[in-house]
């Protein structure tokens, strides 16, 4: 593994980006210790999905969710109720 030492990642950042985009990771250190890893960035364009991961069977959401309760939305909009 060969380490960039930090003045000489800000003195080639350009190449140090271009060996990035042709599948090098490169790794920044400080006194020969690494501190840090240029890898190239993975945009995901696909979705997340709902219902996997860490919290999966632990949450629910409850069918009404989406309801606004008037006397909810009167406490927002401070409308008072009507009283006869």
């Amino acid at each position: 593994m060969q380490i960039t030492n930090i003045s000489d990642a800000k003195a080639t950042l350009s190449k140090l980006i271009e060996r990035v985009l042709h599948g090098e990771e490169v790794v920044i250190g400080k006194a020969g210790k690494p501190v840090a890893k240029l890898v190239p960035y993975n945009l995901e364009t696909e979705p997340r999905q709902l219902g996997v991961g860490n919290w999966h069977g632990k949450i629910w959401i409850a069918d009404d969710f989406d309801e606004l309760p008037e006397d909810v939305l009167q406490l927002f909009t401070g409308e008072a109720e009507e009283s006869e």
